[in-house]
């Protein structure tokens, strides 16, 4: 699409830091959404649940059954405020790139974060810390480190590599859906401003773009769910002692 990134280079200690405002400022705009989300759906609440409570229970009810279809209530039931906050982050920040986009002369500030191949892979690399932090805190790591010698010795070598794999295709998956999604629809949205056409160009483009955007909100939604799943399977081979 020809959009330049934000970049602001940081030196410390000798070395360039670069950062990507645009990411910066969409990953805190997220944050920020969820927080509202979260703290407007969870006000007042009551035993009779309403119409916004009702929501915020499903999404609950939702996570939960993600979970329990991967280990025991017991050890999952920790990580269920996890699984909410990140079906909630990600979903959000798949959509803020949907309805539009802000470009400054030739750059990009308005955008979904998890375009970014930076941040999706930051969200992939944390989540599989996590399942090697809770892996030693609930297993120890006398037993913990076992299981990667297991069955045969030989395989802690192929088990190093499944991390390494496992943490690029959970970020990887997620960014590569989102941005074509985005870059097609850059292009459909172009199509329709450029079109020599006239009224009949704009809307031979308008209406592909509002179809694709409905399936852009499906993909977005499905990404999400994915993501989540995932990260409680792998947290599940980690934390359960039959892995």
């Amino acid at each position: 699409m020809g959009h330049e990134s934000p970049l602001y280079t940081l030196k410390l200690a000798g070395h360039n830091l670069v950062f990507d405002l645009g990411s910066v400022l969409m990953v805190t705009v997220t944050a920020v959404i969820v927080f509202l989300i979260a703290m407007l759906l969870t006000r007042n609440l009551s035993v009779r649940p309403n119409g916004k409570q009702n929501f915020i229970e499903w999404v609950f009810d939702f996570t939960r059954g993600i979970i329990n279809s991967n280990m025991a209530w017991n050890k999952g039931g920790r990580f269920h405020f996890l699984a909410v906050t990140l079906l909630l982050f990600i979903f959000v920040a798949n959509m803020l790139g949907l309805p539009f986009s802000i470009v400054n002369g030739h750059t990009l500030w308005w955008k979904s974060p998890t375009a970014d191949p930076t941040v999706t892979l930051t969200l992939s690399t944390l989540m599989v810390l996590l399942t090697h932090f809770y892996g030693i805190k609930m297993r120890g790591s006398g037993n913990y480190f076992k299981s990667f010698a297991q069955p045969v010795w030989f395989m802690v070598p192929f088990k190093i590599i499944e991390e390494f794999s496992s943490t690029l295709t959970l970020g990887l998956r997620l960014y590569g859906n989102i941005f074509a999604g985005e870059v097609l629809l850059g292009l459909l949205g172009a199509l329709a401003i450029t079109s020599n056409m006239g009224a009949l160009g704009f809307i031979g483009a308008f209406i592909p773009t509002v179809i694709w955007q409905g399936f852009s909100i499906f993909v977005g939604s499905i990404q999400a769910y994915i993501f989540v799943m995932l990260s409680m399977v792998y947290m599940s081979h980690k934390v359960s002692d039959d892995h």
